[in-house]
C-alpha cells in the first residue's frame, strides 16, 4: 500500500477517536484532568503514541506531587442553627464566627515536604484573627509525619507563650496516637484535645462563660 494512502487511512482511523465533547466533559468537572488530556494529545501527535503517553503520565505525577506540596487550608464557620461546620465562601454569608476563637482546617497528609507551606498558611490568618484559641480540625489529616509534628510542637509552644492556645479536634486514630506519644500530646493533655467540632465549641463557650463570670 503507497505511504500516501496509509497515511489517510490513519488519519481518517484517529480522527475518529478524538471526541471533543470527552474533552468538553472533563473540562466541565475538573479543569486539572483536562490539561492532562491535552497534554497527552499533544505529546501523542508530535511524538507517538507511547512517548505522548508518558509524557502525561509525567505532567500527571508532577501535578500531583505539587498539590501534596501545598495543601488547603480553609476557615471554618458554623452553618447557623446547625452543627455543621463548613468553608467560609461567599455563597455563605450568614454562618456563623465565634470571636476569639478561629477554626481552621488543613488537609491531607503533612509531611516534611509541606509542612511549612502548612504553617506559612495558618500564621497570617491567626494575625488577621487575633483569636484566643486556635482550633484545627485534623480530622481530614490521615497521616502526621515527624518533622510536621515537631513543627506543630513549637508553633504550639510560641503560640501558647504569645496568649495563644492551640486545640486539636477530629484526629483519626494513627494521628492520636502518634501525637499523644509525643511531646505535643503531654502539652496539650486531655484538656486541649476534643473528639469533633462541637464539643471543642462547647468548651470554648464553657470558657468565656467562666471568664465573664470571673470579671
Amino acid at each position: 500500500m503507497p505511504h500516501a494512502t496509509l497515511a489517510a487511512v490513519v488519519i481518517v482511523y484517529s480522527i475518529g477517536l478524538f471526541k471533543p465533547a470527552d474533552f468538553r466533559a472533563i473540562l466541565e468537572v475538573r479543569r486539572m484532568e483536562f490539561i492532562w488530556a491535552l497534554v497527552a494529545l499533544v505529546g501523542v501527535v508530535l511524538v507517538g503514541t507511547l512517548n505522548g503517553i508518558l509524557i502525561a503520565i509525567v505532567a500527571s505525577l508532577v501535578a500531583l506531587a505539587y498539590q501534596t506540596s501545598d495543601p488547603p487550608v480553609h476557615v471554618l464557620r458554623r452553618m447557623r442553627g446547625t452543627n455543621v461546620f463548613r468553608p467560609v465562601s461567599r455563597e455563605h454569608p450568614d454562618d456563623e464566627a465565634f470571636p476569639g476563637l478561629l477554626l481552621l482546617r488543613p488537609e491531607g497528609r503533612i509531611f516534611f515536604l509541606n509542612a511549612s507551606n502548612v504553617g506559612n498558611k495558618i500564621a497570617p490568618l491567626i494575625a488577621q484573627a487575633h483569636p484566643d484559641v486556635v482550633a484545627l480540625d485534623m480530622r481530614a489529616v490521615f497521616d502526621l509525619e515527624y518533622t510536621a509534628l515537631k513543627m506543630l510542637t513549637d508553633a504550639e509552644k510560641k503560640y501558647r507563650e504569645s496568649g495563644v492556645d492551640v486545640w486539636l479536634v477530629g484526629l483519626n486514630p494513627q494521628v492520636a496516637a502518634v501525637v499523644e506519644n509525643a511531646r505535643l500530646g503531654k502539652a496539650l493533655g486531655s484538656g486541649r484535645m476534643f473528639l469533633n467540632l462541637e464539643e471543642a465549641l462547647a468548651a470554648w463557650q464553657t470558657r468565656c462563660a467562666r471568664n465573664s463570670s470571673t470579671s
